[in-house]
Order: structure tokens, then sequence, then C-alpha cells
């Protein structure tokens, strides 16, 4: 196994440093290293076509091979078309040849090496919609119930006392789920930016709403400045009475406000010490925003108390200029935040550009890294940072190569799953299918693809009454996920 820490090497277990990628005395002494490791025929030439990758195509399509592949072939992507490119190039579009570099066997299994990570993506692919709602899983059979139907795009769930729902429609209409599954509209909802990827996202309960029917909503706030209509990402802190919000008011406002109309983020979570945490996107300026703390809340995760003041153990509460709401900074889009049950500590999920999505225990005052650090590259193919990881950075606890979109997450509580207890559940909008996450140690040492093909997964929640639901756009419908015996 090949495994790369800065400019070190580890090749099988023999450590190698790479002085300079284009210097093939060091490349032969990395082939050596690879002798020396003992592999077997066929995985000696794998991992040797990993090293010509490193060193001639990762400065220029990524240092991961899976987000190399993660793409449109313009030339085609049969090994033959791959050989051709490698050997011949195209110089026209700044892709040189290869021919005197590598041997016609090393192209053969550079191609071969590239072809695997192809397939690392068709993996997720279903061309056909599911046909039953009977669904055979690796542990258990699950059938899905249709809670609710009739939306359009539902992006936020919360559960009412009386096992009725809460459901937000991105349009922006708000809904009351009664149990005979009707749709109940619940007026008094702000004036928000239906546009982009914006509109009305994620629905929390205060924790004591039993007492003061308060609930937040976030959603995308517009103003107008001259001809330019701008929008940024807020929270709204109302009460609830019958179908109606009353008492309406802003407790949280991301600044600067952005013309862009995407990576909102828009996740809320209530952690274990009853501060309210907040997901904002770094509105696709990662130049600027994510990493600024001053005056800048884009591409951070926020705290605040429920009034909307700031806890006096915010981690930038001190730092002159700061803002003093972020609880981390070098998020890029996330999209699903959930509380361990056991630890009670802040998970996190974030959209990568092409290649990088993440997973993040979210910790106080760190960086996680956009865009110094990536597992990803560029929509248009370019490299955006040449290292993944970076002293003072925090890396992710893990990573999807592809992207897989995630958004919505919940840990599986409870005894109704069996095989799944302690599993971490995430959404995928790319290749609309759940994911399963086995966990061990804060590690995700297993994944399994649920419901393939069932349509954009935007939210996923474990609901008071011990079932799990998922939340799937277009049509939008709300389903119950029921263990069959």
């Amino acid at each position: 196994m090949i495994k790369y820490f800065g400019s070190a090497l580890v090749i099988g277990g023999v450590l190698t440093t790479l002085l300079s990628f284009d210097e093939q005395p060091q490349i032969n002494s990395q082939v050596s290293a690879l002798k020396r490791a003992s592999l077997s025929d066929s995985r000696f030439r794998e991992e040797k076509a990993a090293v010509n990758y490193r060193n001639f195509c990762g400065g220029c399509h990524g240092e991961k091979m899976d987000a190399f592949v993660d793409r449109q072939w313009k030339h085609g992507s049969k090994k033959e078309d791959l050989v051709k490119a490698i050997k011949h190039g195209y110089a026209n579009e700044g892709m040189p040849s290869f021919d005197s570099a590598f041997t016609d066997v090393e192209i053969k299994e550079l191609a071969d090496y590239i072809l695997k990570g192809i397939k690392n993506v068709d993996r997720y692919s279903a061309s056909d919609k599911p046909t039953s709602n009977i669904f055979k899983t690796e542990a258990m059979t699950i059938r899905l119930d249709t809670v609710a139907k009739g939306m359009d795009i539902p992006w936020g769930i919360a559960f009412l006392p009386n096992q009725e729902l809460l459901v937000t429609d991105r349009t922006g209409k708000f809904y009351r789920v009664s149990k005979d599954k009707s749709l109940h509209a619940i007026s008094g909802v702000p004036v928000l930016l239906n546009k982009g990827q914006g509109g009305l996202m994620d629905v929390v309960l205060d924790p004591n709403f039993a007492k003061n029917k308060t609930i937040y909503l976030s959603y995308s706030k517009p103003k107008t400045e001259g001809a330019v209509v701008l929008a940024t990402t807020a929270v709204l802190k109302a009460k609830l009475e019958g179908d109606q919000l009353i008492d309406q008011k802003d407790i949280f406002v991301a600044k600067p406000w952005s013309k862009t109309q995407h990576h909102y983020g828009s996740r809320l979570a209530f952690g274990k010490d009853g501060s309210l945490y907040i997901s904002v996107g770094e509105r696709g300026n990662e130049k600027e925003n994510p990493q600024v703390i001053e005056g800048n809340d884009l591409g951070k995760i926020h705290r605040i108390k429920t009034d909307g003041t700031i806890p006096s153990d915010n981690p930038f509460v001190k730092t002159a200029g700061a803002s003093s709401s972020i609880y981390t900074y070098g998020n890029r889009n996330p999209q699903g935040m959930t509380i361990h049950p056991q630890t009670g500590a802040i998970w996190e999920n974030e959209h990568g550009p092409r290649g990088g999505d993440e997973i993040n225990i979210v910790q106080p005052g760190k960086n996680y890294g956009w865009p110094v650090a990536t597992y990803g590259i560029n929509y248009n193919g370019k490299v955006i940072s040449d290292v993944s990881e970076k002293d003072g950075i925090t890396p992710p606890l893990h990573y999807w190569i592809p992207s897989i979109g995630p958004s919505g997450m919940a840990f599986v509580t409870g005894n109704r799953y069996k095989g799944w207890e302690g599993n971490l559940l995430t959404g995928s909008l790319r290749f609309q299918y759940l994911n399963r996450s086995v966990l061990k140690d804060n590690k995700v040492t297993k994944e399994e693809i649920l419901f393939k093909n069932i349509g954009r997964l935007r939210d996923v929640r474990m609901a008071p009454d011990g079932f799990i639901y998922i939340a799937v756009e277009s049509p939008g419908i709300i389903y119950k996920l029921v263990p069959v015996n």
C-alpha cells in the first residue's frame, strides 16, 4: 500500500522521500522501494503505476487518481483511448506525450490504473428507478413507507411531540404533516430568495419546545442594492401557534452578503450544551471567505445562544475583529450536521468540489482547510491545492472520491435496526441513495449503498419513535424506513 505524507512516500512499509517529482533518479528509487517490499507481480505493477501517476500526472490532474477519473472523457475512456492519450498526448490542449518517459508496458499499466478508478465511479450509478418499496440490505430487509408527498424539494424535517412532522420545502413553503399524512401549510414564513440553491432550508425545534413552542428556520435572506439582488444565510426564531408562525425574529444573519446563489450551507443542530450550531457555506468564493475570520461568517460553523447572543467560551470571542459566533472555519458547503448520541460531539459533512466530500468532527477554533488543503479538484479539472493534508489543518475523518453530494446525516440509535446500531447515515444528492457508514474509533471501516437511485436524498433523521425518516426531492417525498421480518 502506498501512502503519502507531505514529501514522504510510504511503500509497503518502506519510507522514501520525494525530492522532486521530475527527477528520474528519485522515481527509480521509489520503484526500487517497491521491489524491496516483496509485493506480488500484479500488485507491484499496480503500485508502480500509482507512483508514475503521482509523479507525472498528479500535478495537473490532482493527487488522487479517483478524482482524476471523475470527469467527462473528451477523447474516450476505453483502454485504447487512454493509452493513446498518455503515449501521444494532445499538445493543443496542454496534454504532453509520455512516449519517451514510459515504456509501452508502463503506459498500459497506467491506463489500467485509471480504468480501476473509473469503476469506482460506476459503482454508484444506476439507470433504473426502483420498482418496489422493499429493499434488501446487508443486515435486513427494509420497507419504505410514504409518510408525506406533494412537496417539491423537502429540505429539512423536524418531529413534533404529537408524532406530527414539520417539513421545509426549499421553494419557500412550510408544512405540518398530520398523522393522516396530509400536508398543512404554515403561514408566516420569512421573505426569501428561492433561486439557485437558496430558499427555505433547515428547521429545528427549541430544546424546550413543549413549553415555549419555539422553532428555528434557516433560509436565504435577500436584499437589494441598486439593481443587484444579494442574499445570505439567515436563521429565524419564531413561535408556532397552530399553523402560523408568530413573533418572528432573525437571530443570525451571515456577513458579507453575496450576489452568488449557491453554497448556503444551512444545517442547524442543537448541541447537548444547549447552543445552536449553524453551518454556513462559502458562497462559491473560496479565495476570500473560508479562511478569513475577521468580519466574515462564510465558510464556517457558528455557535450561538437561543436568543442570538454569543457564548462566552466561543473560540474567537477575544480575537480582535473576528466574528465572535465562529466555531470553526475553512469549511466549504456543510449540508449535514448531527450530534453523536454518546459523546455529544458535533459531526458535519460538507461538499468538496470534484472529489473530496468530507465528514468532520467539529472542534472549536479548528481550521478544516478549504481551499488550502483538499482531496478534490476543481470542476474544470484544474488542481485547487497540491496538498490534501497540512500542519495546522484538521483533516477529515473520512472523505469521498468521487463526490457523492452529501446532505443530511444521522446516527442510528435504538434497537429497531439490527446490525446498524451506531452507524452513520448520509444522504447523497449526486448519486441518489442513502449511504451507510460503519464506524470504529471514529473511522469509517465500511460503507453500504442503500436504496440506489431512489432520488436526490436531501435529509435523514432519527425520529423520537425510533424510526429513520428520509426526504427525497422532485417530487418531494418523506419516507419512513421500516424493518421487515
